[in-house]
């Protein structure tokens, strides 16, 4: 059976070997690195990263950016923790609430973006600044969370031997990559997100319900923004109006290094999942090491993103020289 590689499935075989690179030199570098217990711990630690990037690779492959995921995460865990802890309001309508002020956030953003032809980047930089405003008004210090029914979702778990478990955030980061597969791949909302980012024009000339699926995209974004908060919220047990500053950065590079084109109309969720994990590695590495500072996460990040943003590079022009080519050819065939 031969692999057929292309201009699509290039990045997400970088990002796969960029994994297995980093694994292997760890592995060889430090005792324990190549563990069951450290791998499990890529998903438990960059649980409410994943979540948010799943969304977001939906929101890249349309042509589309979001910056005001982590504004939405702070705000999210704000009122949780002050619904909660202060309100003493029972977690499951809070959590209901949060998930539902999530996508009325991203579906009005969807629908500015759509109805008034606005750039996706100066209207999600608004719902930056006033997500983290709104999460300042609600409280300006740390809440801590404190509830029996929070607790037991924090303990359950599935153990998976050799002291490795899999605890309930890193459960729903699997549930909501698996949704995203299965959304990118098998449904006609996930091909309509490709034909759009694609070409625009094209998919409104065949028909295709653009607006709709516009405005689906992010409110879908925004309800796994607001998802991805509650994890956070789990993870840390409080809610912190400065939390996640900057995290918008974190979760475009790693679905850029997971393969997804930053023009549009290419990509995949499986490739973003292996960009979170390659950023948790990064991280889980320089710990190992000890020595080194954090910046240096930092620093490998944008190396990462920069070859991987040449990559693209390279492969947009030559695919734009392939159509060239088969275009000047087409022209030459046929008869005068």
């Amino acid at each position: 059976m031969k692999i057929r590689l292309n201009q699509k499935t290039i990045p997400i075989l970088a990002t796969i070997a960029v994994f297995f690179l980093i694994y292997t030199i760890g592995s060889f570098m430090y005792s324990g690195f190549f563990s069951l217990r450290v791998f499990t711990n890529l998903f438990i630690d960059n649980a409410f990263v994943g979540v948010i990037a799943v969304g977001m690779t939906f929101v890249i492959i349309s042509g589309g950016i979001d910056l005001s995921v982590g504004s939405v995460i702070a705000f999210v865990g704000v009122l949780t923790a002050k619904l909660i802890h202060v309100y003493h309001i029972h977690p499951v309508p809070v959590i209901i609430l949060a998930l539902l002020f999530g996508a009325l956030f991203g579906f009005t953003m969807g629908c500015l973006i759509h109805f008034f032809n606005l750039p996706p980047f100066l209207v999600t930089l608004v719902g930056m600044f006033l997500a983290r405003g709104l999460a300042f008004l609600t409280s300006l210090d740390a809440i801590p969370i404190k509830h029996p029914f929070i607790e037991r979702i924090v303990d359950f778990g599935i153990p998976l031997g050799f002291r490795a478990w899999l605890p309930a955030t890193g459960i729903m980061f699997i549930i909501v990559v698996l949704i995203g597969i299965y959304l990118s791949h098998f449904t006609r909302f996930g091909r309509n997100t490709y034909a759009i980012g694609g070409n625009e024009q094209s998919a409104i000339l065949m028909g295709l319900p653009v607006g709709k699926t516009k405005v689906l995209i992010y409110t879908l974004n925004g309800t796994l923004c607001a998802l991805a908060g509650i994890v956070y919220s789990l993870y840390t047990l409080s809610g912190y109006p400065l939390a996640c500053v900057g995290l918008e950065l974190d979760v475009i590079a790693a679905v850029v290094i997971g393969g997804t084109l930053l023009t549009g109309g290419a990509g995949y969720v499986e490739g973003t999942l292996i960009g979170v994990l390659i950023l948790g590695l990064i991280q889980t590495f320089i710990t190992f090491q000890g020595t080194l500072s954090s910046w240096w996460t930092m620093i490998v990040i944008g190396v990462l993103l920069f070859v991987f943003i040449l990559l693209q590079r390279y492969l947009s022009t030559t695919s734009i020289t392939t159509t060239n080519l088969a275009a000047k050819e087409a022209v030459e065939m046929q008869p005068i």
